[in-house]
């Protein structure tokens, strides 16, 4: 019985430290998952089907919204707040939280919306669209600031 006691201790602590000390842990600005896995040309995505270019599109979508707000800070993920000089305070984390809880939402609602009615896009539009996405990504990342 004492040796439960103990290990359920033991856990207890653990839990709380663990949930402790991610509260010291600086907020990420741009999402570690705001990445293009791969970037295409044109000839490459008019042999996809439109289902996979639909595929495309969203995702460049998600990665776009989790960037772009932050450009005046940094234009690739993993920057933290620290590495930028925000201090790491409470409300600075809260603030972050909340944006963070409000694109998951935005997101959420565009995805939706898309997966309705992008199917009925003509496909050489979406092509083009999934193109310009992949452009700014591109600038961005060549993108240094004054």
């Amino acid at each position: 019985m004492k040796a439960k006691v103990f290990l359920l201790s033991i856990f207890i602590l653990s839990t709380a430290a663990t949930f402790s000390q991610n509260k010291t842990i600086p907020k990420g600005i741009i999402s570690t998952d705001a990445v293009i896995k791969k970037y295409h040309d044109l000839d490459e995505l008019k042999t996809k089907q439109k289902g996979e270019l639909l595929e495309l599109y969203v995702e460049r979508i998600k990665v776009l919204v989790k960037t772009l707000p932050y450009i005046a800070f940094a234009t690739k993920p993993g920057i933290t707040t620290a590495d930028i000089g925000i201090p790491n305070d409470s409300d600075n984390r809260k603030v972050i939280d909340t944006q963070s809880e409000s694109t998951a939402a935005y997101l959420e609602s565009t995805i939706e919306f898309q997966k309705k009615l992008l199917p009925y896009s003509d496909k050489d539009n979406l092509i083009a669209a999934i193109l310009f996405y992949e452009n700014i990504m591109k600038s961005l990342h060549e993108f240094e600031g004054l």
